[in-house]
């Protein structure tokens, strides 16, 4: 989504406040749960309750009356449809159909197995595995399924125009900044990645209008990042956020805001499965951008491909 600033970056300005989806049966599986998920953080604490018991539990709210889903949270029905309304549901007949939907849609594309849930204690190996990969590929998926077209087009316009493109991150964002840095290098695009607080700030320092400042962060809410982006900003810069949370602090610096969303579980916080949301919204960039420097961007990959042939062991040698 696009923030409005005053500023205009390219394309029709969007509101702040993400809109309300629709509801259709054409919605992809647990598409409301990750959209609660994301929206979990800027919720009031009562709300909150009841969203993480939707978060938590679907099915079981989908089966529960508003009463009954007002004690469970230790609330009252009218903060229920407090809820409902603030994720973009008339209330909470519409909210209970559309999760036992989504529900049944999950069950049935994982063959009715539960595998969705977090590791305990008494799983097995085996067990581990499969849940792993099932937060992975969801992570993924989901992204895929919530990722604002408009504001990806938006995005890529930006770069392709852009003199410089400036990413910064920290901790397990900071691989995603640097693989961003790598492939647009790698078509011959002037940017840079950075991980250093100091650095980010005095980098955002001497960026011009027109350039672009990337600042990815799964909470929405590391420091050193949105400084950095508010510098950029300040300097008429082009900000985009990548983040798990759209209402969060990242996204009051950003223009373009494009979101992930990532589940987290007792073992992989904030971590794997985010790093893996994150490298597909930033494949999903960089695609568009070579896709629009495509004759450019052929003759850079074949260049860098010739660079580094020489480097590969040949497979006759390693049969000596």
């Amino acid at each position: 989504m696009r923030k409005p600033n005053g500023r205009e970056s390219g394309g029709t300005g969007e509101p702040t406040t993400p809109p309300a989806a629709s509801h259709s049966t054409k919605e992809a599986p647990l598409s409301t749960v990750v959209r609660v998920r994301s929206l979990l953080p800027s919720l009031p604490p009562a709300e909150r309750r009841v969203a993480q018991r939707v978060i938590d539990d679907p099915e079981g709210v989908a089966n529960s009356t508003i009463t009954e889903l007002a004690q469970t949270c230790g609330t009252s029905e009218t903060t229920v449809i407090r809820f409902c309304r603030a994720i973009g549901f008339t209330g909470y007949p519409e909210l209970r159909l559309t999760l036992a939907t989504e529900a049944g849609r999950a069950q049935s594309a994982s063959g009715g197995r539960i595998i969705g849930s977090d590791i305990s204690p008494d799983d097995s190996l085996e067990q581990i595995v499969e849940k792993v990969t099932f937060a992975d590929a969801r992570a993924v998926e989901e992204t895929a399924a919530q990722l604002d077209i408009k504001t990806l087009e938006q995005v890529v316009d930006a770069v392709v125009a852009a003199a410089r493109v400036d990413v910064y991150g920290v901790g397990a964002s900071a691989f995603v900044a640097l693989d961003f840095q790598q492939k647009l290098h790698r078509i011959g695009r002037h940017c840079s990645a950075w991980s250093d607080a100091h650095i980010m700030l005095t980098s955002a320092a001497v960026l011009n209008a027109g350039d672009v400042a990337f600042g990815i962060s799964h909470t929405g809410s590391t420091v050193e990042t949105i400084d950095a982006l508010s510098v950029a900003r300040g300097r008429g810069v082009i900000t985009v956020a990548i983040t798990n949370f759209p209402r969060s602090p990242i996204a009051e610096v950003s223009d373009l805001v494009l979101t992930t969303a990532a589940r987290e579980t007792t073992f992989r916080s904030g971590a794997t499965a985010s790093r893996l949301a994150q490298l597909t919204v930033i494949d999903c960039v960089f695609v568009g951008v070579a896709q629009r420097t495509y004759g450019t961007t052929r003759k850079a990959l074949e260049a860098t491909f010739e660079a580094v042939r020489s480097r590969t062991v040949r497979t006759d040698r390693r049969r000596r």
